[in-house]
């Protein structure tokens, strides 16, 4: 595991570090820029962890139909917070 604040310091790195569940390695990459790579690595994942941030990059895309899709596989109900306020609540819940 990784504190949230060890998390949110490696986004100055050039990767991500070693280790990091899945869908907290998605986020630190959307975070870097590379909406393809975190979509990659969550396409892959079966979990309420996983389908919650595929739902968060897709309200990222825009497509918030294929989100709300997302948002129901990880039992969440879709938000209206800002993205920047849904990738804090996400970061931190996965890295405590």
């Amino acid at each position: 595991m990784i504190s949230f604040s060890d998390f949110e310091q490696s986004l100055a790195e050039n990767g991500p570090p070693a280790k990091l569940a899945p869908a907290l390695e998605a986020l630190w990459w959307l975070r870097n820029g590379d909406w393809d790579k975190a979509h990659k690595l969550v396409q892959a994942l079966n979990s309420s962890d996983g389908a919650w941030v595929h739902a968060h990059l897709h309200r990222v895309e825009g497509d918030l139909g294929n989100a709300a899709y997302w948002y129901r596989r990880a039992g969440k109900d879709a938000t209206e917070i800002s993205l920047k306020e849904e990738w804090q609540e996400l970061a931190q819940f996965l890295a405590e």
